[in-house]
């Protein structure tokens, strides 16, 4: 076969690429072509995604790959959930998409929980519940009697709009539609019911296409002004986490994954989801991924909280280069401190450091005082914090999970790898840190016939992409570190 070249968007909260991937001899090389910024745009009370400037950015993109001189198979975008744009009868785009850290959600889910139980809205999704999910935008906007979802015919969500910018056609994509709190993982449909429900009219969602589909080819005026051509824009995993777990280079499906950044997200990959009294109690979630498989995953706050302190060290005149925290963080004396990641006293504190001292002071420990000992706490809170929701997928997982697979930014800390691989007791496979963009471009390798399986995206990619390996050491310490952190943070 001969090599097949094929662009790829990948676009986040705060910045935006794309990326150039080649099929070239059994193996994945990509190139990134431009990089842009992606900025929440405040209109009086309310914040919104510049849904044109993405579309000139993707514009530019085109004219970079053309630049490349090479043939341009087709063209995929991935972004973040939940949010969309709305669609007027002729077509047009009105206002510019809510996005999701809008306050007009807050307090939504608790008044649509009066009108449909919160209990009745996980069984028919299984998704886990946060005001911003796409269900309860919805809800905000006809409680308000907003008028541009008064005059809304559809909507789509952002990578499918995108799409829509660049072809003409409208399609909703299975994994970002996934992320709604609306879409039925058993069914893989939308519940009309929880859309009722919500005064919204249930047609404003289209009929649901799978990563795979091919959406169209460029308009005319796009395929002249990029040199490009007609090229095929196929939908891929829309939701850039189900286009991260799709590069999981696993060897078979026993294994778990993290993807890892300034969000955590553990879980696996199943054929069915899972939705049942406990996974209600632990907040599991059920989104879509590639080939029909569901990603059953948990939420945890990750790197969120090292950020914050690097960003009043900053304040101080202090910066560090990522080498150098791991290196801090192994020069001090180990469990001194321990913290519940994700305890609601981190989710925004006015002062990361002073909410950490606080945190410890209250659960009788040492509390950091150097740097050096706010990374360790960091890192080894995050290590035990995933052995405890690692041990809860066990339970839930239909087969024995071997190896865990670390992904993102997070695969590039070697030291909190091998502390997670200490803590779980498993083997860490790390890589690779481009997971988003990678299985945006195998999913469109896939679509173009390069490869047949999902299994066989994840051999390429295994064979293309250097991986680490960390294997457990010293169990019993951090077997007595685990029970520690079980006490001092009162999870169970």
């Amino acid at each position: 076969m001969k090599n097949k070249s094929f662009l790829a968007f990948d676009l986040g909260a705060t910045s935006g690429r794309s990326i150039l991937g080649t099929i070239e001899h059994g193996r994945l090389q990509m190139k990134e072509l431009t990089r842009f910024p992606n900025q929440i745009l405040q209109i009086g009370d309310h914040f919104h995604w510049n849904i044109y400037s993405l579309f000139e950015h993707l514009k530019a993109g085109l004219v970079a790959a053309k630049n490349e001189g090479v043939e341009i198979t087709s063209i995929g975008i991935d972004t973040w959930g939940v949010d969309f744009a709305m669609l007027a009868e002729d077509g047009s785009i009105l206002g510019a998409p809510y996005a999701y850290r809008d306050p007009h959600t807050v307090g939504a889910p608790e008044k649509y929980f009066e009108i449909v139980p919160r209990e009745k809205v996980y069984d028919l999704t299984g998704i886990q519940v946060m005001n911003f999910n796409s269900l309860y935008q919805l809800f905000a906007l006809s409680q308000a009697d907003n008028s541009l979802l008064k005059a809304t015919k559809e909507i789509l969500f952002i990578p499918d709009a995108l799409a829509y910018l660049l072809t003409g056609n409208k399609v909703v994509e299975y994994t970002i539609a996934s992320t709604s709190q609306i879409l039925n993982p058993r069914t893989k449909q939308f519940e009309a019911e929880l859309l009722e429900k919500a005064g919204v009219c249930p047609s404003i969602l289209g009929e649901i296409v799978m990563p795979g589909y091919e959406i169209g080819t460029l308009r005319d005026d796009l395929a002249e002004e990029s040199e490009l051509g007609k090229v095929k824009v196929v939908a891929v995993a829309g939701h850039d986490t189900g286009a991260a777990v799709a590069a999981v280079p696993a060897e078979n499906e026993n294994f778990a994954y993290l993807s890892s950044g300034t969000w955590s997200l553990m879980g696996i990959e199943v054929k069915d989801a899972i939705i049942n009294e406990e996974t209600f109690a632990l907040n599991f979630t059920n989104e879509g991924g590639v080939e029909g498989t569901t990603r059953f995953l948990k939420n945890i706050t990750g790197m969120w909280l090292l950020e914050q302190c690097l960003k009043e060290w900053k304040k101080e005149g202090i910066t560090y280069a990522y080498e150098k925290l791991v290196q801090m963080a192994d020069t001090v004396p180990a469990f001194q401190s321990m913290l519940d990641t994700d305890h609601t006293s981190f989710a925004n504190p006015v002062c990361m450091t002073s909410a950490i001292v606080e945190y410890c002071e209250a659960t009788g420990q040492k509390a950091p005082s150097t740097h050096a000992e706010f990374v360790r706490c960091i890192f080894e809170s995050l290590s035990l914090k995933y052995n405890y929701v690692l041990g809860k997928l066990k339970g839930l997982a239909p087969f024995p999970i071997e190896k865990l697979h670390v992904i993102g930014g997070g695969s590039k800390n070697p030291l909190l790898n091998q502390w997670t691989a200490n803590s779980i007791g498993i083997p860490v496979i790390a890589g690779p840190s481009e997971a988003t963009s990678i299985g945006n471009i195998m999913i469109q390798a896939k679509a173009a016939g390069c490869v047949d399986s999902l299994q066989e995206m994840r051999q390429i990619i295994g064979e293309s992409v250097l991986l680490d390996e960390f294997l457990p050491q010293n169990p019993e310490v951090w077997a007595e570190a685990y029970q520690k952190f079980l006490a001092v943070t009162k999870l169970s």
